[in-house]
């Protein structure tokens, strides 16, 4: 098909405002009704410039339809860029606001552990102070435990350094106290029958002395008597007789009279006559 300068050159001029028309009308916003707007004008304008060149060439053609087949696809791409912009946009809306519940959940939790944590550091707190208290009082005790301990070590050495010298006195005194033997019953006297018919009568004997193994009333007994029998010494005795009565033998040591040791001699010897 020929055609003139003037026609080709209409004809191009066409064809290059149908692809300026056409892409200029690529406008993502307008959406499908955008797209069929395009191809309305498309074919208007081709139309248009086949009426007034008369006849096109091939070439003009197959440019237009070219440019337009671009144009195509580009609102294609431009569109399926939009839906997936579309799409991120929501997730990332949701996203958003499911990070915003998230993040006020963690805070609320954030508040309630400061909360929990303050309550137990106070709970702590007094629990300790209560403690070193305790641990005070607790020490102020074992001082005075220790001193009584201290005080009742030194009494008992002293106890101990008491007994062991009554323990040797008495050994002493053991050694020099003669055991006493049995007093002579003196014998009575033989009066001689006197050459009247009329007897005499004997003298009366001498009350017995009583005999060393006899057991001694230390109710009643003598301070001699207790001196010769048990071995105390004077003063000893003396004591024993200022505290009279006596109910039982081991109220001489409950009175503080003997010392235990003594009394743990004389015990088998001694009776209260109850």
């Amino acid at each position: 098909m020929m055609v003139t300068g003037t026609g080709r050159s209409r004809a191009s001029h066409g064809a290059a405002i149908t692809t300026g028309i056409a892409r200029s009308a690529l406008n993502p916003s307008k959406g499908r009704e955008g797209g069929m707007r395009i191809y309305a004008v498309v074919a208007a304008v081709l139309v248009a410039a086949m009426m007034q060149s008369g006849c096109v060439s091939r070439s003009s053609y197959t440019m237009a339809v070219a440019d337009a087949e671009a144009a195509k696809t580009e609102l294609e791409k431009t569109r399926n860029q939009k839906t997936a912009l579309d799409q991120q946009v929501k997730t990332l809306k949701e996203l958003n606001a499911k990070l915003a519940a998230d993040a006020e959940l963690y805070s609320a939790e954030l508040q309630r552990i400061k909360e929990s944590r303050d309550k137990e550091r106070g709970s702590v707190e007094g629990r300790t102070k209560e403690l070193e208290a305790r641990v005070r009082d607790l020490s102020g005790q074992n001082r005075r435990l220790q001193q009584e301990y201290e005080g009742l070590k030194r009494v008992n050495e002293t106890l101990k350094a008491t007994v062991a010298r009554y323990q040797k006195e008495l050994k002493e005194r053991q050694r020099t106290i003669e055991a006493p033997g049995a007093p002579a019953v003196p014998r009575q006297p033989v009066t001689p029958a006197p050459a009247a018919p009329k007897p005499v009568a004997p003298a009366p004997a001498a009350a017995p002395v009583p005999a060393g193994t006899s057991v001694v009333n230390i109710n009643t007994a003598s301070a001699s008597d207790m001196a010769l029998y048990l071995g105390l010494t004077k003063d000893m005795a003396e004591k024993v007789i200022a505290n009279r009565p006596y109910k039982l033998r081991g109220e001489l040591v409950s009175k503080n009279v003997l010392p235990k040791a003594t009394f743990d001699v004389i015990k088998d010897k001694v009776t209260t006559g109850s």
